[in-house]
């Protein structure tokens, strides 16, 4: 028995006592039902197991009887005969419920025939009749009494399921974490510094925001901000998801979101500084109402009009912030994204050069990184990654390292977790014939040499014929700094790179192969933006056709509405049919005129497989030997004019 410092016997926990007294509770009704259902319904009498003939059987022993005596003995109770044979077993069989005939050879053939009525006593068929309903009702009344102490979650299935974030816990992740969002952390930090210090703020006549939403594309950082907003608040932190509000039952998601804010105002005054609510992915709750095909949703409306009501509605109290996360903005009903609700909504979206350096810093704290690594570097060459990816990407060069044993993960590990993010792993195990490696190879050499060639595309990183993903071969190019906006030099430029591989194919076989599809895709895609979208088209002017609408940050096209007339829309074909051949025709005039640079890279694909960006250009722009017998140095980078 556990004792107290004197020696003394530490008395049992309350809790003990009740979870030992609910075992012995639960163990008697579970033997005193199991014991009532033996003996209602348990087919072995006292005096042993019968034997269970069949109803011909049996009828053939009656037929029989006078002469062979075999049946000594029978009664009838209900639809079943028992009775005792001439060697003293004991036998049952069930028989029809209307067979008068039987009943006739019974009384006739067996001198010891009778009825008995059912066995079952009295008292069990009160109990089963009259106080089983009663004590279900009974069993019912307990759970719905320890539920409502708390026990149990019968009574809470309309309470909150938001989960109250401790400042330890919360400390877990703070600002200095997250990085390549400066300016999402100067507004939340803001909100942060308005509930530490409301003063400063309020004696200017500023109030506190009510609601701050974070829009942005996935992996960008949303929830990891929530998290530090957490740390570093020092105020009650409830988190929710945004789906924990919508159930089957009408009105379940509208109390959740009641009792959420009420659990928050509750928070927020005995703080004495407020408290901030968290709901991820509240898309799920906050859709324009009456929105899609067949409808509304009752369920998800009620929720959101309760959450509209929350915000700023009648009864509405200061000292509850709402910080919300989504990407999908353009399904969000506009009664909830307009101020004094959402009083400020901050795009956290995929970082820049900088901000990709820092969070790769940020996730190679825990990682033992050489000297040799330069991480700038490595940001220059991950444009368009997430802090998601980027996460992944420190991770892949780890497990790497680690696979290669090495004792560091060095700058090879990076560049090859960079491709493994981007392609997938390598598939060094795929066989491929020589024939179809050299496609392969003629293929990814055509798309280096158009983009060393052509003016405005970005520089070649990498050129690979291994198969990685659901690739045969890769061909890299990585620009030189971040972009936000693009000319039309440079799409015609990449829309020609794209066609050199299925040119240089056509130009050294003789034949085309289905290993272009996706550069096909890709260029009809692109082109039909510049047309369409772009109005870079002289002969349809500088307007736009067609609206799509699709997910804002998702990248994904729902539907396209069709705002021109047919004969616009041969023209559009047409237009694009016409880039398309232009740029084709140029990758095949720049690859005939460099065929032989096209062999060299050909064929240097083929022994080593891999080539990185300078070892391309030393076999594209290498010089012949002069008839001197000197041999001069590459010269620079030749372009093609456009």
């Amino acid at each position: 028995m556990p004792t107290l410092e004197g020696g003394k016997p530490m008395p049992p926990s309350p809790n003990g006592r009740q979870n030992f007294r609910r075992f012995w509770w639960t163990l008697f009704l579970i033997m005193g039902i199991t014991f009532l259902f033996l003996y209602r319904w348990g087919p072995a009498p006292l005096e042993g197991m019968p034997v269970r003939a069949s109803y011909g059987e049996f009828f053939q022993w009656l037929l029989t009887n006078q002469v062979e005596h075999k049946i000594q003995s029978a009664y009838l109770v209900e639809n079943v005969v028992h009775g005792e044979l001439s060697d003293g077993r004991r036998f049952l069989v069930n028989i029809p419920d209307q067979d008068p005939d039987l009943i006739r050879l019974l009384r006739e053939q067996v001198p010891n025939f009778r009825v008995e009525p059912p066995r079952t006593a009295f008292w069990l068929n009160f109990f089963f009749n009259l106080l089983g309903p009663f004590f279900l009702l009974a069993i019912f009344w307990i759970l719905i009494y320890r539920g409502a102490q708390g026990g149990g979650r019968l009574l809470s299935f309309g309470k909150s399921r938001a989960k109250q974030v401790t400042p330890e816990e919360g400390g877990r992740v703070t600002f200095q974490d997250v990085a390549g969002v400066d300016e999402a952390k100067e507004e939340l930090q803001e909100v942060i510094e308005f509930l530490k210090d409301p003063k400063k703020f309020q004696r200017l006549g500023g109030k506190i925001p009510k609601g701050v939403l974070l829009l942005g594309p996935p992996g960008c950082g949303k929830t990891i901000l929530a998290k530090a907003v957490a740390g570093e608040a020092g105020v009650p932190f409830l988190s929710i998801s945004g789906s924990d509000f919508v159930e089957m039952f009408v009105g379940v998601g509208a109390s959740r979101v009641r009792d959420l804010f009420d659990q928050a105002k509750r928070s927020a005054k005995a703080s004495a500084r407020g408290a901030i609510i968290f709901i991820d992915e509240i898309d799920a709750v906050g859709r324009q109402r009456f929105a899609g095909i067949g409808g509304g949703h009752d369920e998800r409306e009620q929720t959101l009009n309760a959450l509209l009501v929350e915000m700023d509605g009648f009864n509405t109290q200061e000292g509850v912030v709402l910080v919300a996360a989504t990407n999908r903005p353009d399904v969000l009903d506009p009664a909830l994204l307009r101020p004094g609700r959402f009083d400020r909504q901050i795009v956290v979206d995929r970082p820049d050069l900088k901000g990709r350096e820092e969070i790769l810093k940020v996730h190679v704290r825990k990682i033992k990184l050489s000297k040799e690594v330069d991480l700038k570097s490595i940001a220059r060459q991950t444009p368009g990654f997430s802090g998601a990816d980027l996460a992944n990407l420190a991770n892949e060069a780890a497990l790497l390292a680690a696979r290669r044993g090495k004792n560091s993960v060095e700058t090879q590990e990076m560049e090859a977790a960079i491709e493994r993010v981007i392609s997938g792993p390598e598939r060094k195990s795929r066989v491929i014939s020589p024939y179809e490696k050299s496609i392969i190879a003629c293929h990814e050499a055509g798309h280096a040499l158009v983009s060393m060639l052509v003016p405005g595309s970005d520089p070649v990183h990498k050129v690979s014929i291994i198969p990685r993903g659901t690739a045969l071969g890769y061909t890299m190019q990585m620009p030189l700094e971040d972009r936000y906006i693009t000319t039309r030099t440079e799409l015609t430029a990449r829309l020609t790179v794209l066609l050199g591989g299925r040119t240089a194919e056509e130009l050294v076989f003789g034949d085309l192969t289905t290993g272009a599809q996706n550069d096909l895709e890709m260029a009809t895609e692109i082109t039909r933006r510049m047309v369409c979208e772009y109005g870079m088209s002289e002969k349809l002017g500088t307007l736009t056709y067609g609206r799509r609408e699709g997910m804002v940050f998702l990248g994904r096209d729902i539907v396209e509405e069709r705002n021109y007339s047919d004969q616009t829309a041969v023209l559009i074909d047409q237009e694009i049919h016409r880039i398309i051949e232009e740029c084709r025709q140029r990758a095949r005039s720049i690859l005939t005129e460099h065929r032989d640079r096209l062999k060299k890279l050909s064929d240097a694909l083929l022994e080593k497989e891999v080539l990185d960006g300078d070892e391309a250009k030393r076999i594209v722009f290498a010089e012949e030997p002069s008839k001197e017998g000197e041999t001069p140095s590459a010269g620079a980078q030749e372009k093609v004019p456009g």
